[in-house]
C-alpha cells in the first residue's frame, strides 16, 4: 500500500491487490478446515509478521528488538491458540 501512493500508482496497485486477495483466499482456505475464530486470528499473525519482514526487507524500515519480540509474542499467540 504505500509504494501505492493512495492507490495512484498501476503497478504498485495492482501488487497491493494481488497480496490481498491471496491473504483472503488463504483465509478462505483455512476455515474449511477450522473455527472462524482460529483461522481469523492465524491468518491475521501471519499477514502480520510477513509484513514485517516484507517492509524491512524490501522497503528497507527498521526493526528494532522489541518489534521482533512483539512478532515473536504473536506468533506464540497463534501457536497456543491452535492447540486449543
Amino acid at each position: 500500500m504505500k509504494l501505492s501512493a493512495g492507490l495512484t500508482r498501476p503497478l504498485p496497485t495492482a501488487g497491493f491487490l494481488s497480496l490481498f486477495v491471496a491473504g483472503a483466499t488463504v483465509q478462505a482456505i483455512g476455515m474449511r478446515r477450522t473455527d472462524l475464530s482460529v483461522a481469523y486470528v492465524f491468518v491475521l499473525g501471519l499477514e502480520a509478521a510477513l509484513t514485517v519482514v516484507l517492509s524491512v526487507w524490501y522497503l528497507k524500515e527498521s526493526c528494532p528488538p522489541q518489534r521482533i519480540a512483539a512478532i515473536v509474542l504473536i506468533i506464540a499467540g497463534i501457536a497456543w491458540l491452535r492447540s486449543t
